[in-house]
């Protein structure tokens, strides 16, 4: 359609309206407010800008100018009609908004819950930049505050993975109170920067978790759900960095996998502590500090607050009670992995 096309098809019983406020010098009564909004959402639905749609209006208002002797009316008038056109073009704007938010929070779920068949998920994933076919990777930051997709935090790292990377296919938005990027398995640059840049808006009070990169639309949930875990066993573990790669932590889940072999360990190596005085806490914690410090008795210390002397004889005390040396190579394996067995299990707070 040309330019005049669209006028004439948009600004229909416009000329009209203003030759008869310039007869009586009326205001616009409600059925040609109606008209006016009707045909803005009739222009937006379409896709046509509002400011050529404006200039239109005043182009037919100069060409239709009508003989009157009250020209002050004639241009309320025209106030009128554009500001009612324009009302029902921002208001199917706004529809549109809220569906397509809509329709993006219902793929987000469905993708992140491995709903939907996969053929179709694949076309709605093209809609929103993502190419299900090929392996993607994702990521997950978790903050002081909740998340959602208005929020600073949310804005702040849209813009600068937009300032880093362009559009290279790259999907960020928040769910259950979380910050979520995914983005291709080969670009793992991609996440290792949104996980830094979650961390760095926090000051320091979030954290974020990779998962590896998986191939299909299975893949985007099978990553999610590794990130989520990885920030789940960091809590359990205490683990303190910052950004969490699920591809460190896979020894974890091995050996939780037996649960019972691995609370049979946590009895036999270290049920003794119970017998100390103060209970097994005090000693399972100085193995915990000992192992975290690389076996190096002084740093261990310090992270305890104890003198050397004192977490040696605290080490000695643990060899005592459970015939295991820590200090010893052969011994030190299987104390270890009875120690990392007590934190996934919540020993000895809850009963094996």
């Amino acid at each position: 359609m040309t330019t005049q096309e669209i006028w004439d098809a948009y600004l229909e019983g416009y000329a009209e309206i203003l030759a008869a406020v310039g007869r009586t010098g009326r205001r616009l009564n409600r059925d040609e407010l109606e008209s006016r909004r009707a045909l803005g959402e009739h222009a937006a639905e379409a896709g046509h800008g509002l400011r050529a749609l404006v200039i239109g209006h005043l182009a037919a208002t100069r060409s239709s100018w009508p003989d009157t002797t009250a020209p002050d009316r004639v241009l309320a008038a025209v106030q009128q009609a554009v500001d009612a056109f324009a009302e029902g073009y921002e208001r199917a704007q706004r529809l549109a908004v809220r569906k397509e938010e809509a329709a993006r929070r219902e793929f987000i779920d469905d993708l992140l819950h491995g709903r939907g068949e996969a053929g179709r998920m694949a076309q709605r994933a093209e809609r929103f930049g993502l190419r299900l076919a090929h392996a993607h990777a994702v990521g997950v930051a978790v903050g002081s505050e909740a998340y959602d997709d208005t929020h600073p935090v949310t804005r702040r790292v849209d813009a600068a993975l937009f300032a880093r990377f362009g559009d290279r296919r790259i999907l960020l938005t928040t769910k259950d109170d979380r910050l979520i990027c995914i983005a291709p398995g080969d670009q793992e640059e991609v996440v290792r920067y949104f996980a830094k840049q979650a961390y760095a808006v926090t000051e320091g009070t979030g954290r974020a978790a990779i998962g590896r990169p998986h191939p299909g639309p299975g893949g985007v949930v099978r990553s999610y759900e590794e990130a989520l875990n990885a920030l789940k066993l960091a809590d359990r573990m205490q683990l303190h960095e910052p950004v969490l790669y699920a591809a460190d932590l896979l020894v974890y889940p091995v050996l939780t996998r037996d649960r019972e072999a691995m609370a049979d360990l946590v009895r036999s190596a270290l049920g003794p502590l119970r017998e100390a005085r103060g209970g097994a806490e005090p000693l399972l914690e100085t193995l915990h500090a000992y192992f975290d410090a690389g076996c190096v008795s002084a740093q261990a210390a310090r992270r305890l607050s104890l003198s050397v002397r004192a977490l040696t004889y605290r080490l000695e005390r643990i060899h005592q009670l459970t015939g295991a040396d820590p200090t010893d190579p052969q011994h030190r394996f299987m104390l270890q992995t009875a120690a990392i067995g007590a934190r996934l299990l919540d020993w000895p707070k809850k009963d094996l």
